[in-house]
């Protein structure tokens, strides 16, 4: 009953943003409570109080683009453009140009590439965001960065991550950078 139930919310969540789930199915298959404990996992990733939304998202994404190379990347902006962040916004975060996003938004990319690249400027770039979401925004800004991750190390690690694709934003291809950090997004490689 438990399995048919969670196959139920895989094929909706799948037909709802046209996202590959054959690696959670493979999951559910082999142990219907590691498939349960995953979908809890993953709440993680809708914390977010005392930051707008655009801050947010972008976070999101730029961990996800730091893990994948395009399926989650497209997933992650499909949510985004759902919550209203604009498109400029997103093709800015995806081509890497930073001075063209949000100042908020710009110094939340910074702060999660710093924090996946363990620089050090990770530290001063968090009182930045500290003082301006305070605490709670913090918070907030490190679920949504730890979350990021979670969906595209699990579909590598269980064989189902060998498919780079195009990013769109509103139904435009755009040109993604490959961060020098992690795998990136973009074209195949």
């Amino acid at each position: 009953m438990l399995a048919w139930l969670i196959r139920r919310k895989i094929d909706g969540f799948q037909a709802q943003y046209d996202y590959d789930m054959s690696y959670v199915r493979e999951m559910l298959d082999v142990s219907p409570k590691a498939a349960m404990l995953y979908s809890r996992a993953t709440l993680l990733g809708r914390f977010n109080r005392g930051l707008p939304t655009d801050v947010y998202f972008v976070t999101k994404i730029a961990g996800v683009m730091h893990e994948d190379c395009g399926p989650c990347v497209q997933l992650g902006v499909k949510m985004a453009e759902q919550a209203g962040v604009a498109p400029a916004t997103l093709r800015a975060l995806l081509a890497g140009e930073l001075d063209r996003l949000p100042p908020e938004c710009a110094l939340a990319v910074r702060f999660a590439r710093a924090v996946l690249n363990r620089d050090a400027e990770a530290e001063s770039l968090r009182e930045a965001l500290q003082a301006k979401y305070g605490r709670l925004g913090l918070v907030s800004l490190a679920c949504a960065l730890t979350s990021a991750r979670i969906y595209p190390t699990m579909k590598y690690a269980l064989g189902f991550g060998k498919a780079c694709t195009r990013v769109t934003v509103a139904g435009t291809p755009v040109d993604a950078v490959r961060l020098p950090s992690g795998v990136g997004v973009g074209a195949a490689a």
